[in-house]
């Protein structure tokens, strides 16, 4: 029985995959940014944190 990659097509060697999947990844990383600003709960919750630790009682 043949595996999924069965067909006639040319295999590439281990290096080569690794380059290409580093250099899509590195694409994925430029295109995909994620959003910079916390929701708006987190900071909520980061501010009252940081209220608390000035507040000495």
């Amino acid at each position: 029985m043949a595996g999924p990659f069965a067909n006639d097509s040319e295999h590439i060697d281990r290096r080569t995959s690794r380059s290409i999947c580093d250099a899509v990844g590195e694409r994925l990383q430029q295109s995909i940014r994620p959003d910079p600003r916390l929701p708006t709960h987190l900071e909520q919750l980061l501010d009252e944190l940081r209220r608390r630790e000035r507040d000495p009682h």
